[in-house]
């Protein structure tokens, strides 16, 4: 089964919008120790994760082939 370039970009956005609530939520329950903007900074854009996870739910490739494709390598 194949997406459609707006049905992939439509599937992006929507998975933006749930990624910013979620980072709300977390926020407004988090005890904060440390500044804000710590910890380790993604290596992909949200549009290359569901990129993955689509490429992955329809290939079932191994990681290693994954981290191929997207350059993700062990840093």
């Amino acid at each position: 089964m194949r997406i459609s370039y707006e049905q992939f970009f439509f599937l992006v956005k929507q998975v933006e919008l749930s990624h910013k609530e979620r980072q709300a939520e977390t926020e407004r329950q988090k005890v904060r120790l440390n500044a804000r903007g710590g910890g380790r900074k993604p290596k992909l854009t949200i549009p290359k994760e569901v990129c993955l996870s689509l490429f992955y739910l329809r290939q079932m490739p191994t990681f290693e082939v994954l981290g191929i494709y997207f350059n993700l390598g062990c840093e």
